[in-house]
């Protein structure tokens, strides 16, 4: 009888934490077995993919390229999901020792902490290295990386403009600034954490607010690129690169921009970030259209039919909205921001999780205005892992404070 009490007091607590259902292929044992596989056929000297054929068949790229650091990290993220999902056949997690993989893989990105022609994209360079810290934070060489990447990144910063450049230009007035930039500040304040120099703090925090104040139209949504005069400040100008047109949005650059935010605010506190992150993940979420597949500009035109997705901005939007809902201050916010994650990863799993491919998933655009779409994407197939490492920590979490219910409820009845 108290076991049925205890039980009958759990149903309104089950009810809170209803969530849409998980897609099961993002705990399939392709998953560990595909990376695996990638990591064997890296090239020697090594070199890293960046996106595959119109087949599914991974194409390799020189250290030297803004998405090599994506892959190192995606083996740093199968070791923290192995860490909260315990190996087994059906997940394939025991198939390697993930850490060790991950720091093999990433030697080949420490030449580039001298210097490298990747600008902005310091950051992604070096995510291995920062997942290295989580585990060891007295790593030496993750530490050396994360501070060596960091000088090259704040020597990009123009006080007058008020970020740092991403983009070099033949003209030297030309102070290129894209929204993508949002995702490298975490390297900045990670350095700051290093070291103690408060000024990349400064440098991270000064650079997202002058985001807010150019690159963010009214409607939440975002422009790609922003070009200001180097010596007064001034915007000269707002476009894409990689969009539709100058005045639409481009889905991933969007997608950039709610993580970013978000974990400007996680990092920082400064309420500002948080309502930023707010603001464009409601453009995002009201316009995906009623099939819930995230299209690669949500303005490109629907003729010819069908528009091309993005998995990537997929991905990334994902794992963001999931980051804004570890934040999050309203509850309900915090609800609806995990829900819609969900939806999303549901649907683009769909879509394009897809089995014969060397990738995780197909469906992503490159750079559509370059006709380069339809293919498999690195960092579209590491935030898929890293969204399921969030949602399988979220869901440990409801299952603890479940279960802990219970016992307590048991105890006391």
């Amino acid at each position: 009888m108290r076991q049925l009490a205890a039980l009958i007091l759990l149903i309104p607590l089950l009810g809170a934490f209803a969530t849409p259902s998980i897609p099961t292929q993002l705990y399939s044992s392709l998953v560990p077995t595909k990376v695996l596989a990638t990591y064997n056929s890296l090239p020697k000297p090594i070199q890293y993919p960046q996106y595959t054929t119109t087949t599914g068949t991974w194409l390799y790229f020189p250290p030297d390229t803004w998405t090599s650091g994506f892959f190192p990290a995606t083996l740093y993220a199968l070791n923290s999901r192995k860490a909260v999902c315990p190996p087994t056949a059906a997940n394939a997690l025991g198939l390697a020792d993930w850490v060790t993989l991950g720091r093999s893989a990433s030697t080949g990105l420490v030449p580039l902490e001298a210097g490298n022609n990747q600008g902005h994209d310091q950051g992604f360079l070096s995510f291995p290295f920062a997942e290295e810290l989580e585990i060891n934070p007295s790593n030496t060489t993750a530490q050396n990386a994360i501070k060596a990447f960091s000088k090259i990144l704040a020597a990009r910063f123009n006080p007058i403009v008020g970020c740092t450049r991403s983009w070099d230009s033949a003209d030297p007035n030309d102070f290129q600034v894209i929204i993508d930039n949002m995702m490298n500040l975490d390297l900045l304040l990670n350095a700051a954490d290093l070291t103690g120099n408060t000024t990349l703090r400064t440098i991270a925090m000064t650079h997202a607010d002058t985001t807010i104040k150019n690159h963010i139209r009214d409607d939440g949504s975002t422009w790609h690129v922003v070009e200001y005069n180097s010596t007064t400040g001034v915007v000269i100008r707002k476009r894409t690169e990689q969009g539709f047109a100058d005045n639409s949005t481009w889905s991933r650059g969007q997608a950039w921009g709610i993580y970013g935010f978000a974990n400007m605010y996680k990092r920082t506190s400064k309420v500002d970030y948080l309502v930023t992150a707010r603001r464009l993940a409601k453009y995002f979420l009201d316009n995906i259209p009623a099939d819930g597949i995230v299209p690669w500009d949500f303005d490109a035109p629907l003729i010819p039919a069908p528009r091309p997705a993005d998995s990537s901005a997929a991905t990334i939007a994902s794992m963001g909205l999931l980051l804004l809902a570890q934040v999050e201050t309203d509850p309900d916010n915090a609800v609806f921001y995990t829900d819609s994650a969900i939806n999303i990863t549901n649907a683009i799993t769909s879509l394009a999780f897809n089995e014969p491919w060397q990738s995780i998933l197909s469906n992503g655009t490159v750079n559509k205005p370059a006709n380069n779409f339809l293919t498999g994407i690195t960092y579209g197939d590491y935030y898929y892992i890293k969204s399921n490492l969030q949602l399988s920590i979220a869901g440990a979490v409801i299952d603890a404070v479940i279960a802990n219910f219970l016992l307590r409820t048991l105890r006391t009845s």
